[in-house]
C-alpha cells in the first residue's frame, strides 16, 4: 500500500516558439481538448499521484485556473503558480513551493512536461516503482539511432554505445528531499551566474550535479513524445485517431 505521498509538478510555462504560434502550444487544441489536458487526465487517473502542481506564465494563472483546472475539474491540481522563463527555472518555482508546504515531509516528484501527451498509467506506475528503490529515476527510451559527439567546430570526436544511449523523457521522480534540496542549490549557484545561463536541460541533470545519487532509466513508450514543433502535433493527432488516451 503506498505510504509517502505523491506530487506531480506539470510544466505548462512554456511559450510555444519552435510552434510558431501566437498560442502557447500548452494550450493549443488536440482533438478539441487543450495539450496541456492529457497529460493531467493521466495524473487525475493515476492511483500513484495524490496531488498536482502546475506551473505556467504569471499571465495565465487566471486562465488555466478557469479554463483548464475547473473546465476539466481537475480536483488533483490543488496549486497553480507562475514559472520562470527558463524550464530549470520552473522547476525550481515548483520546488521552492514543494518545500514551502510540505516542511519535513516525506515523499516523491514526480516532474512532467505537459507538452508529452501521451503519458500513460503504466509509466507513472513503472517510475514510482524504480523511485522506491533507486531515490531518482526518470522514463525513457533506448536509442534507435546512432548518436555522434562533435567538436565545436561540428566534426565528429566520438561515437558512444549506442547500447548505452536512451533518449530521456518525463515524468522525472524524486525523493521529495533530494530534488528540493538539489533545486535550493541550484538557486544558490544561479545567484552566482550574474550575465551566464545556466544549461540546465532536465531535473536529473540538476540531480547529478548536486549529489551522488545515480539516476535509474525506466524504460518508457517510444510515443511518450514532447510536442515541440509542428510536425510533433501532426504525429500525436495521428496516435490520438490510432487510439491512444
Amino acid at each position: 500500500m503506498k505510504q509517502k505521498p505523491c506530487i506531480a509538478v506539470v510544466l505548462a510555462a512554456g511559450t510555444g516558439s519552435r510552434m510558431h504560434s501566437s498560442v502557447a502550444k500548452q494550450f493549443m487544441e488536440l482533438q478539441g481538448k487543450p495539450l496541456i489536458f492529457y497529460a493531467l487526465k493521466a495524473m487525475e487517473e493515476s492511483e500513484v499521484i495524490d496531488t498536482c502542481i502546475l506551473v505556467t506564465g504569471e499571465a495565465h494563472i487566471s486562465y488555466v485556473k478557469r479554463e483548464i483546472v475547473e473546465r476539466f475539474g481537475f480536483r488533483k491540481v490543488q496549486a497553480v503558480i507562475a514559472g520562470g522563463e527558463e524550464r530549470y527555472a520552473s522547476v525550481a518555482c515548483a520546488m521552492r513551493y514543494i518545500r514551502e508546504t510540505m516542511k519535513g515531509s516525506e515523499g516523491f516528484v514526480f516532474i512532467h512536461d505537459g507538452a508529452r501527451p501521451f503519458l500513460t498509467g503504466q509509466i507513472l506506475r513503472d517510475t514510482y516503482e524504480a523511485v522506491q528503490t533507486f531515490g531518482a529515476c526518470v522514463a525513457a527510451v533506448p536509442s534507435k539511432d546512432t548518436v555522434k559527439l562533435t567538436d565545436a567546430e561540428g566534426f565528429a570526436v566520438d561515437t558512444p554505445d549506442r547500447r548505452r544511449v536512451w533518449n530521456v523523457q518525463t515524468p522525472q521522480v524524486f525523493e521529495m528531499k533530494l530534488i528540493t534540496d538539489c533545486y535550493a542549490k541550484l538557486d544558490e549557484e544561479a545567484a552566482k551566474c550574474v550575465g551566464d545561463a545556466l544549461h540546465v536541460t532536465d531535473d536529473a541533470s540538476v540531480v547529478e550535479m548536486f549529489s551522488d545519487c545515480r539516476v535509474r532509466m525506466v524504460p518508457s513508450s517510444y510515443e511518450n513524445i514532447k510536442v515541440t514543433t509542428p510536425d510533433d502535433l501532426v504525429i500525436a493527432e495521428a496516435f490520438l485517431n490510432n487510439g491512444n488516451q
